[in-house]
C-alpha cells in the first residue's frame, strides 16, 4: 500500500478503490440529483422574486378607484380597474406562496436523498471523491 504525506501528521492512501457497478449507479444518480437541485433553486429563486406582488397591492391601494390600471395578461397589457387588479394580484400572489412551499419541499426531499448518497459514497470511497459542491 502506497502513502504520501499531506502535511505534518496527516497521511492519506492513494490505494485505488474498486468502483463497481452499484458505485457508479449512486454517482450517477447523485449528480443527476445535484443538477436537479440547481434548477430548482434556480426556479425558486425567480418565484421568490415574484413576491414583490404584495408590495405592489399595497401601492395600489392609494390608487384612485375609478382610474384603469395596466395589468400584464401574457405578453399583453389590459387596462382594468383597481379592484379587479388587487384580485388578480392576490391570486397570482397565492398561487406563487403554494408554488414556493411545493418546490421548498421537494427541494427539502431531494437534499435529504443526496445527503444518503453521500454519506454511502463517502464510507465507502473516503478522500478519494470529492461530492462537496
Amino acid at each position: 500500500m502506497e502513502r504520501r504525506m499531506l502535511a505534518k501528521d496527516e497521511e492519506v492512501s492513494t490505494e485505488d478503490v474498486e468502483v463497481r457497478r452499484e458505485d457508479q449507479e449512486k454517482i450517477n444518480k447523485f449528480s443527476s440529483l445535484h443538477q436537479r437541485e440547481a434548477a430548482m433553486e434556480a426556479d425558486l429563486k425567480q418565484k421568490q422574486d415574484k413576491e414583490d406582488l404584495e408590495e405592489i397591492s399595497s401601492e395600489l391601494e392609494l390608487a384612485d378607484e375609478d382610474e384603469k390600471i395596466p395589468y400584464k395578461i401574457g405578453d399583453s397589457f389590459f387596462s382594468l380597474p383597481v379592484e379587479q387588479v388587487q384580485d388578480l394580484l392576490t391570486k397570482s400572489s397565492e398561487q406563487i406562496e403554494q408554488e414556493v412551499e411545493k418546490l421548498e419541499s421537494k427541494l427539502s426531499g431531494l437534499r435529504d436523498e443526496m445527503q444518503e448518497l453521500k454519506v454511502a459514497l463517502y464510507s465507502r470511497f473516503g478522500r478519494s471523491i470529492n461530492l462537496e459542491v
